[in-house]
Formats: C-alpha cells, structure tokens, sequence
C-alpha cells in the first residue's frame, strides 16, 4: 500500500491587520508555513493528478486575510512519515499532531 502526500504554503495578509473593511483591501503577503495531508491507502496511481484537484476543496483557501495552495504532490510508501512527524517522534517520542488526514 502506499499514501498520497499533499503539501501546502500558506500565507496571511498583514494587510488586513488594520484594514477597516473599507475600499480595497492592502495586500502584504508573507508566507507562514504549510500543511501536510495523506490520502491512506492509495491505489489509482494513474489518477494522482486527478485526484488531488478534485481534493483541492477540501485543502486550498483564498480570501482577504489568508492563503492556502497546494505546492506538491507525491506517492509515498505507507510507513513515510512527515518531517513534522518525524520530529515529534524524535523530539517527544509520539507523534500528537499527525498530517490531516483526507477521505477519497
């Protein structure tokens, strides 16, 4: 078996820190880190592209104050563990905070 991985960047608008709602909104985009999501027990490797647009809803956001875009897209083995998993496995030896998980 093996998982989709998805990564994302999101950025926030400190623009919008002081906006007052009021004509167009300032923009002053600065990237802020990013997400990861799996898509357990993949199997329709030829579909990922596919795939992973159709799962965009559910992941990407766009408004005024806040930017979420996917930046990659991979087939990993199933044990493949996130670098934030990683490190919480080595750091707190337990992984708290595991990559979202998405239905497909």
């Amino acid at each position: 078996m093996a998982k989709l991985l998805i990564t994302t960047q999101v950025y926030e608008n400190y623009g919008a820190h002081d906006w007052d709602g009021v004509g167009e909104c300032p923009q002053y985009w600065k990237p802020k880190g990013g997400s990861d999501y799996v898509v357990k027990k993949f199997k329709d490797f030829s579909k990922v592209t596919e795939t992973v647009m159709a799962l965009r809803g559910q992941i990407e956001c766009d408004n005024q104050h806040i930017r979420e875009s996917i930046i990659d897209f991979r087939i990993v083995a199933d044990d493949y563990l996130t670098e934030f998993e990683q490190s919480q496995l080595d750091y707190e030896g337990q992984i708290r905070f595991p990559a979202k998980e998405l239905a497909w």
